[in-house]
């Protein structure tokens, strides 16, 4: 789990960086190893050079291909709610997108696999990870509504699109006491952050909070 990241000047600095994390714990990001990480990952070296001024913004930005980076509140939330104060040493990534949430994700745990359907956001991500000196990371091109049996099971699932239902391959691969985090589309077209925790042959889902994201696409 490696730490070694660029700072930049102005708008892109460390400065900036830690007013973020500062912004994260008053909004109720508790997990100090997440805020740590919130602080050290160059958010604007995930988006065109063009928004690198609103990379620090409390918004979701557009990366190409029709994808967005999700804001930074919903990264430190997703990734608190996965770790949920418990060691997770191998966590299956579902929409590499940018690679941001993969290089936040990464220095919590011990492995990350991903998988990307859009091959070119998979090629960048893959250069920025390296770029950061951030290796422990499997990535492939792939239907994120399947998973990746082999590496399997996982300890947590992170799913950064929202799906109509909950896939069965996911909750599949899920290890025992595992916790997959995932948008899902309500029946009145809403989308619900939900937690599920596998118990056995049951699963235990608590729904965290409302939620904007692409859908997730299969195939």
């Amino acid at each position: 789990m490696n730490r070694h990241v660029h700072t930049g000047i102005g708008m892109t600095s460390q400065r900036t960086r830690d007013r973020l994390a500062q912004q994260l714990r008053q909004r109720g990001i508790r997990d100090s190893a997440v805020l740590s990480v919130m602080r050290s990952v160059p958010r604007h070296l995930f988006v065109d050079e063009a928004l690198a001024s609103r990379a620090y913004e409390e918004t979701a930005l557009p990366i190409g291909h029709g994808q967005t980076i999700s804001q930074p509140y919903l990264v430190a939330f997703m990734t608190e709610a996965l770790l949920n104060g418990r060691p997770c040493h191998k966590v299956l990534e579902i929409g590499t997108g940018c690679g941001y949430q993969t290089a936040v994700l990464a220095q919590l745990v011990e492995e990350v696999y991903s998988i990307e359907r859009i091959a070119p956001l998979l090629h960048k991500a893959r250069i920025l990870l390296h770029r950061l000196n951030i290796y422990n990371v499997q990535m492939k091109v792939g239907d994120g509504s399947r998973g990746w049996e082999q590496p399997g099971p996982y300890d947590g699932i992170l799913v950064a699109a929202a799906a109509p239902e909950i896939p069965e391959p996911l909750l599949l691969q899920l290890a025992e006491g595992g916790r997959m985090v995932i948008p899902v589309v309500t029946a009145d077209g809403e989308q619900e952050l939900l937690r599920i925790t596998r118990r056995g042959n049951e699963c235990h889902c608590e729904t965290l909070e409302s939620v904007n994201f692409v859908p997730l696409v299969r195939g």
